[in-house]
Protein backbone atom coordinates (compact mmCIF):
# COMPACT_ATOMS: atom_id res chain seq x y z
CA UNK A 1 0.00 0.00 0.00
CA UNK A 2 2.86 2.29 1.22
CA UNK A 3 4.84 1.62 -2.36
CA UNK A 4 1.21 2.52 -4.77
CA UNK A 5 0.90 5.83 -2.53
CA UNK A 6 4.73 6.63 -3.47
CA UNK A 7 3.82 5.64 -7.09
CA UNK A 8 0.66 7.80 -7.39
CA UNK A 9 2.38 10.32 -5.43
CA UNK A 10 5.16 10.73 -8.52
CA UNK A 11 2.44 10.29 -11.04
CA UNK A 12 0.44 13.13 -9.77
CA UNK A 13 3.59 15.46 -9.61
CA UNK A 14 4.68 14.46 -12.80
CA UNK A 15 1.32 15.46 -14.35
CA UNK A 16 0.99 18.20 -12.49
CA UNK A 17 4.79 19.18 -13.83
CA UNK A 18 3.51 18.47 -17.58
CA UNK A 19 0.26 20.73 -17.32
CA UNK A 20 1.61 23.40 -15.87
CA UNK A 21 4.82 23.25 -18.23
CA UNK A 22 2.18 22.82 -20.85
CA UNK A 23 0.07 26.14 -19.95
CA UNK A 24 3.55 28.12 -19.48
CA UNK A 25 4.53 27.29 -23.13
CA UNK A 26 1.17 27.88 -24.68
CA UNK A 27 1.34 31.39 -22.19
CA UNK A 28 4.71 32.00 -23.99
CA UNK A 29 3.56 31.26 -27.25
CA UNK A 30 0.40 33.65 -26.93
CA UNK A 31 2.54 36.40 -25.42
CA UNK A 32 4.97 36.37 -28.51
CA UNK A 33 1.68 37.03 -30.84
CA UNK A 34 1.02 39.85 -29.18
CA UNK A 35 5.13 40.96 -29.18
CA UNK A 36 4.96 40.26 -32.86
CA UNK A 37 1.74 41.95 -33.57
CA UNK A 38 3.82 45.37 -31.81
CA UNK A 39 6.54 44.36 -33.85
CA UNK A 40 4.57 44.48 -36.95
CA UNK A 41 2.83 47.91 -36.23
CA UNK A 42 5.94 49.73 -35.59
CA UNK A 43 7.45 48.20 -39.05
CA UNK A 44 4.59 49.22 -40.77
CA UNK A 45 4.16 46.16 -42.01
CA UNK A 46 0.66 45.24 -41.81
CA UNK A 47 0.14 42.62 -44.64
CA UNK A 48 2.14 40.50 -41.62
CA UNK A 49 -0.96 41.16 -39.57
CA UNK A 50 -2.68 38.28 -41.58
CA UNK A 51 -0.99 35.63 -39.67
CA UNK A 52 -1.49 36.84 -36.30
CA UNK A 53 -4.95 38.55 -36.10
CA UNK A 54 -8.31 36.96 -36.99
CA UNK A 55 -9.73 38.42 -39.94
CA UNK A 56 -12.76 38.37 -37.67
CA UNK A 57 -11.01 40.55 -34.98
CA UNK A 58 -12.98 42.74 -32.77
CA UNK A 59 -11.34 46.05 -30.81
CA UNK A 60 -13.57 47.44 -27.68
CA UNK A 61 -12.06 50.28 -26.45
CA UNK A 62 -14.62 53.13 -24.06
CA UNK A 63 -11.30 55.74 -25.14
CA UNK A 64 -12.89 55.42 -28.65
CA UNK A 65 -16.44 54.71 -28.68
CA UNK A 66 -18.00 55.86 -31.74
CA UNK A 67 -14.87 53.83 -33.76
CA UNK A 68 -15.89 50.35 -34.32
CA UNK A 69 -13.40 47.99 -35.65
CA UNK A 70 -14.98 44.41 -36.66
CA UNK A 71 -12.29 43.14 -38.64
CA UNK A 72 -9.01 42.88 -39.49
CA UNK A 73 -9.67 44.60 -42.58
CA UNK A 74 -11.28 47.53 -40.35
CA UNK A 75 -8.15 47.20 -37.92
CA UNK A 76 -5.20 47.78 -40.81
CA UNK A 77 -7.19 50.66 -42.00
CA UNK A 78 -7.20 52.27 -38.45
CA UNK A 79 -3.76 51.66 -38.08
CA UNK A 80 -3.16 53.30 -41.78
CA UNK A 81 -5.16 56.09 -40.44
CA UNK A 82 -3.39 56.67 -36.96
CA UNK A 83 0.04 56.96 -39.33
CA UNK A 84 -1.32 59.78 -41.28
CA UNK A 85 -2.16 61.44 -37.89
CA UNK A 86 1.23 60.44 -35.97
CA UNK A 87 3.52 59.58 -38.86
CA UNK A 88 6.89 58.71 -36.25
CA UNK A 89 4.19 56.74 -33.91
CA UNK A 90 6.30 54.01 -31.99
CA UNK A 91 4.85 51.78 -29.26
CA UNK A 92 7.11 49.94 -26.48
CA UNK A 93 5.97 47.27 -24.73
CA UNK A 94 6.33 47.88 -21.00
CA UNK A 95 5.33 44.82 -19.41
CA UNK A 96 3.22 41.74 -20.87
CA UNK A 97 0.74 39.08 -18.15
CA UNK A 98 -0.33 35.96 -19.55
CA UNK A 99 -3.12 33.72 -18.77
CA UNK A 100 -5.24 31.29 -20.64
CA UNK A 101 -6.37 32.57 -23.89
CA UNK A 102 -5.68 36.33 -22.57
CA UNK A 103 -2.74 39.12 -23.01
CA UNK A 104 -2.76 41.76 -20.91
CA UNK A 105 0.38 44.12 -21.25
CA UNK A 106 0.87 47.72 -20.68
CA UNK A 107 2.03 50.04 -23.67
CA UNK A 108 3.56 53.32 -24.31
CA UNK A 109 2.66 55.34 -27.70
CA UNK A 110 4.90 57.67 -28.61
CA UNK A 111 4.01 59.95 -31.74
CA UNK A 112 4.28 63.70 -33.43
CA UNK A 113 0.23 65.04 -34.13
CA UNK A 114 1.36 66.10 -37.80
CA UNK A 115 -2.35 65.58 -39.17
CA UNK A 116 -5.79 66.03 -37.72
CA UNK A 117 -7.49 63.70 -35.35
CA UNK A 118 -11.36 63.67 -35.70
CA UNK A 119 -12.12 67.79 -34.91
CA UNK A 120 -8.78 68.27 -33.79
CA UNK A 121 -6.08 70.09 -36.19
CA UNK A 122 -2.36 69.19 -36.10
CA UNK A 123 -0.64 70.83 -33.66
CA UNK A 124 2.63 69.44 -34.52
CA UNK A 125 3.36 68.19 -30.54
CA UNK A 126 4.47 65.43 -29.59
CA UNK A 127 2.86 63.05 -26.70
CA UNK A 128 3.18 59.91 -24.91
CA UNK A 129 0.04 57.94 -24.08
CA UNK A 130 0.35 54.68 -21.56
CA UNK A 131 -2.25 52.54 -22.57
CA UNK A 132 -3.81 49.37 -20.91
CA UNK A 133 -4.78 46.05 -23.77
CA UNK A 134 -6.20 42.76 -22.48
CA UNK A 135 -5.81 40.35 -26.22
CA UNK A 136 -7.78 37.37 -26.29
CA UNK A 137 -5.51 34.55 -28.97
CA UNK A 138 -8.24 31.91 -30.38
CA UNK A 139 -6.20 29.59 -32.72
CA UNK A 140 -3.03 31.06 -32.54
CA UNK A 141 -4.42 34.82 -33.56
CA UNK A 142 -5.48 37.49 -31.99
CA UNK A 143 -9.53 37.16 -31.66
CA UNK A 144 -10.35 39.76 -29.71
CA UNK A 145 -8.87 43.25 -28.22
CA UNK A 146 -9.92 45.66 -25.20
CA UNK A 147 -7.22 48.98 -24.93
CA UNK A 148 -8.12 51.43 -22.95
CA UNK A 149 -5.90 55.38 -21.89
CA UNK A 150 -6.50 58.42 -20.73
CA UNK A 151 -7.93 60.72 -23.27
CA UNK A 152 -7.81 64.07 -21.60
CA UNK A 153 -4.12 63.51 -20.78
CA UNK A 154 -3.39 62.83 -24.38
CA UNK A 155 -5.34 65.28 -25.61
CA UNK A 156 -3.77 68.08 -23.02
CA UNK A 157 -0.50 66.74 -24.08
CA UNK A 158 -1.02 67.97 -27.76
CA UNK A 159 -1.97 71.09 -26.69
CA UNK A 160 -5.83 70.90 -27.51
CA UNK A 161 -7.06 71.06 -23.44
CA UNK A 162 -5.76 73.71 -21.26
CA UNK A 163 -3.26 72.05 -18.77
CA UNK A 164 -4.96 71.53 -15.19
CA UNK A 165 -3.94 74.29 -13.08
CA UNK A 166 -2.06 72.99 -9.98
CA UNK A 167 -3.89 73.99 -6.38
CA UNK A 168 -2.64 76.61 -4.13
CA UNK A 169 -1.17 75.65 -0.81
Amino acid sequence: MQTYRGILSVILLVVTIVFVSSVTAQSDKNKEIVIRMIDAINDRNYDFLDDLIAPDMVRHSQATPNLNIRSLDEFRAFLKEDLKTFPDSYITTEMLIAEGDKVAGYFTYTGTQKGAMGPFPPTNKKAELKYLGILRIENGKIAEMWVEWDNLSFLTQLGHFPTPKKKEE
